[in-house]
């Protein structure tokens, strides 16, 4: 079927090329701008084989501005013969033909339809549109672009000729052809309007357009506003004199639209004399308010159009062009270390060189700038996976007037318009963040105030209006932007600040959080408290870099992050430190507490020169001082052994009161002199996993080792797990904190033993290479890991061997002091009144002092 369907277009194709044949032949016996139908209703019933068509139409110009209308033939044809009418108009010399239907209702369906099988597709009735014939001389028609084909409602859009002639070729089988299925009009048009400059030979659409002989004109595509040919390439050469630039603006742009980067039909615009100039733009598709402006005097616009048999409708292009002196110097771009925004009049833009400064100025600086102008500032700083900057902006000179009758806080002529948050890449200039204009004072110095970018891009968008003014100068600065919230250190760097006396609770983040941070990297965060106040830091998310990382359950330090790593300390009113750790990895820090007196806390971020991942977000919290216990906890000494434990042991443990940052527990054990503290936990069960996400809702934090950071202990540890330590000296602490968005876990209990370390001593129990008491093991706690803690049965037999006799003796011994106790306790009672339980009693000052805080801060 589709075979046939092409067989019989390639017949009518043929019958169309005879038909003009004959019409040519005829058309020099018709006088010029006659108007000649061959044909007549009573002869079209019986065509005759060996003769020409009977309705073939001719439309002839006599040289003059003329125009027409055309409407299909009435055709009887009850036989249903294939019939084809052939429409032809021919312009004169110095003429076009402009060609444009006013009703079309061909019966059948277009090309567009057979795609989707709906068959059959401009079979028998369509009319084929040639206008892009040189002449009409034989065989021409073949060798012209064929136009298209067309049926069904919608009308061919309007047709200019490329050169002198356009041919429509009707065709139909059906029985009747009413003149009402076609109607248009014609008009033969100037052709010198499309000679927009000097004709380059041997060429159909390129042109040289020299100022010397036109300063203004119009630019047309090579049909326009008909449908442009296709398969030609026209260049149109702009030459000016020394000082001018060019001006080109299209007011109507439509060309067909394959891709945003032009693949097929397409205007390019150089910006220089031929194609190795630098490329102003490529343009497609439909384009609105282009206006395009040289750099110099030199200035190429090429139009392609790709050779293909497929159809289109688009129009082209219209627009105007200039030559002038008036246009804006570009100098005071080139000379202060701008780029001037290829296309533009005046735009520039800006890119930092890390952490550079500079300087903008206003259109013909030094000098007053000039009126109705509109200039662009795109002031850029780096940002990729190393940089991200922002833009300070500081004014040194500025005028621009308001206008005669200027109204409150409204520019009505000139102004400044300043974006701060990348509005530019919306075309949302609309929503500017300033607008200046007014006079400044040089003494005393009274310009706009600076103004910062919120992001890497600041854009200025300057427009002179009617009045002349001094114009503006203004100071920008890249500053490397750390989207960090906080007070940061004046000088640029990574630091920032955070004091009780500004806010009492908020968040801050590593450098541009979420995104990942930077390399090659050190901030820190230094927060501050009053005398009387302590702070907390919770981590909500944390993940720092480590490729090598190996950490022991526990461990944090130098030895575990070598790479990227997060530390804190306490810090002292007088510059003193105590370490808390060193964190990577996965592995969350526990809640951080300052100490009662101390001046708070300081973090530290360090990343190396390799990968690099989200970092952290935490918050903090400035509290009233708790007492050095915190919440409970309290001081243990003169005892050989103990047990202490997370609060409500056995009970699962509890998140802090409502409104809290944390509830903290502080333990100071303290042995005699000489001797050591051996711990053992016998049961831990604490939110988190020390290795996989660390401590983020509780820790337990262990000085045992003087001097070095605590150890941090979350997570739960199996029955079969030891987890025991042995102090460096004579005293350890022990620190249980509870952040807010804790949910509880069953909680922990540690036995700790006074022993002895040391060779040559008489040892009848040991445990990791330390001596117990000797009645330890009668306790009933288990002071060594991996040790029964029942008691022995020497502990009951110890009693019985000192014999009845004494035992009673011992007995009655008791009961009778146990007596006397009483009763003197009872005459005092009634003597004086009740008082309060002393308070507990402190830890040694030393001890204490040291543990619980930088020694300058106590």
């Amino acid at each position: 079927m589709a075979a046939a369907h092409w067989l019989n277009s390639l017949g009518y194709l043929s019958l169309s090329v005879l038909c003009l044949l004959a019409t040519t032949l005829q058309v020099t016996s018709v006088l010029a701008g006659e108007t000649t139908e061959l044909s007549s209703p009573a002869s079209l019933a019986e065509p005759s084989p060996t003769k020409l068509p009977k309705c073939d139409r001719t439309f002839v110009s006599r040289g003059g501005a003329s125009n027409g209308t055309f409407h299909a033939p009435e055709l009887l044809n009850p036989n249903n013969h294939s019939r084809q009418c052939l429409y032809t108009f021919l312009a004169a010399p110095g003429q076009r033909v402009l060609v444009e239907f006013r009703t079309f209702d061909l019966r059948g369906k277009p090309p567009d339809g057979a795609a989707v099988g709906e068959l059959p597709a401009c079979m028998h009735e369509y009319m084929d549109i040639y206008s892009e014939m040189a002449s009409l001389e034989a065989g021409e028609l073949v060798n012209s672009a064929f136009g298209g084909r067309f049926c069904g409602p919608i009308p061919p859009r309007r047709r200019v000729s490329l050169h002198r002639a356009v041919a429509l070729a009707f065709f139909t089988d059906h029985t009747y052809t009413p003149p009402t299925l076609f109607a248009g009009t014609y008009r033969f048009i100037n052709a010198s309007e499309f000679e927009v400059g000097t004709p380059v030979p041997n060429t159909m659409c390129s042109f040289i357009i020299e100022s010397s002989k036109r300063k203004t004109g119009l630019l047309l595509s090579p049909t326009y506003p008909g449908i442009y040919p296709k398969d030609v390439i026209c260049n149109y050469q702009f030459v000016g004199q020394a000082g001018q630039r060019i001006r080109l603006e299209f007011r109507d742009f439509d060309l067909f639209f394959g891709g945003p980067h032009c693949p097929f039909d397409w205007v390019r615009v150089y910006d220089g004399p031929d194609n190795s100039s630098a490329v102003i733009g490529t343009y497609c598709g439909q384009q609105r308010n282009l206006v395009l402006y040289s750099s110099d005097e030199r200035l190429l616009v090429t139009f392609f159009t790709l050779p293909r048999s497929a159809n289109t409708q688009n129009r082209g292009f219209k627009g105007i062009f200039e030559f002038s002196e008036s246009f804006v110097k570009l100098d005071f771009i080139s000379k202060h270390d701008a780029e001037h925004i290829r296309g533009s009049e005046c735009d520039q833009k800006i890119l930092s060189k890390k952490e550079s400064t500079g300087f903008v100025y206003h259109p013909n600086y030094p000098f007053p700038y000039i009126q109705k102008v509109v200039c662009r500032y795109f002031i850029y700083g780096m940002q990729d996976s190393q940089n991200l900057e922002r833009v300070r902006l500081e004014f040194q000179n500025f005028s621009i007037p308001k206008g005669e009758k200027p109204k409150p806080d409204s520019c009505q002529d000139g102004y400044l318009k300043v974006y701060l948050r990348g509005q530019e890449a919306t075309d949302s200039y609309d929503k500017h963040d300033a607008e200046l204009c007014g006079e400044g004072s040089p003494d005393p110095p009274v310009y706009p105030p600076p103004l910062l970018s919120d992001g890497p891009r600041l854009v200025m968008v300057f427009s002179s209006g009617e009045l002349q003014g001094r114009g503006f100068k203004a100071k920008y600065t890249f500053e490397t932007e750390y989207r960090v919230p906080g007070t940061a250190a004046p000088g640029g760097e990574c630091a920032f600040t955070y004091r009780s006396e500004a806010k009492k609770r908020g968040e801050f983040n590593s450098p541009r959080y979420p995104s990942n941070y930077p390399s090659r990297t050190n901030c820190t965060y230094t927060l501050v408290a009053t005398p009387n106040e302590q702070v907390t830091v919770v981590f909500d998310h944390f993940k720092v870099r480590a490729d090598s990382w190996n950490a022991t359950a526990g461990l944090y330090g130098g030895a575990t992050c070598s790479e990227d790593w997060v530390e804190a300390w306490w810090t002292g009113r007088e510059g003193s430190r105590v370490p808390l750790g060193r964190w990577c990895g996965p592995a969350t820090p526990g809640p951080l507490q300052s100490p009662r007196g101390a001046l708070g806390l300081l973090i530290a971020l360090h990343t190396d020169y390799d990968s690099v991942a989200s970092g952290f977000k935490a918050r903090y919290v400035f509290e009233p001082a708790k007492s050095i216990f915190g919440d409970c906890g309290g001081n243990v000494s003169g005892s050989s052994w103990g047990a202490v434990s997370s609060p409500r042991y056995p009970l699962p443990y509890e998140a802090p009161a409502r409104g809290a940052a944390s509830r903290v527990c502080n333990w100071f054990i303290t042995a005699r002199p000489g001797r050591r503290l051996l711990i053992n936990f016998d049961h831990f069960a604490v939110e988190g996993h020390l290795t996989e996400r660390g401590c983020p809702a509780a820790v337990l934090r262990l000085w045992y080792e003087s001097p070095g950071p605590p150890l941090e202990l979350c997570g739960e540890k199996a029955p079969a797990d030891r987890w025991q330590y042995l102090s460096s000296s004579n005293s350890i602490r022990l620190s249980f904190i509870i952040a807010d968005k804790s949910v509880g876990a069953g909680g922990w209990r540690a036995v700790w033993t006074e022993v002895t370390v040391g060779a040559g001593e008489d040892c009848p129990a040991a445990c990791a290479g330390a001596c117990l008491p000797p009645r330890a093991a009668c306790s009933g706690l288990q002071h060594c890991a991996g040790q029964s803690a029942v008691r022995p049965a020497h502990c009951e037999s110890a009693g019985a061997a000192t014999g009845g006799g004494s035992a009673v003796w011992w007995a009655a011994g008791c009961v009778g002091g146990g007596a006397l106790v009483l009763a003197a306790c009872w005459r005092r009672r009634r003597r004086t009144p009740r008082r309060p339980p002393p308070p507990p009693r402190p830890p040694p000052r030393a001890v204490a002092a040291r543990l619980a805080a930088p020694p300058d801060t106590v």
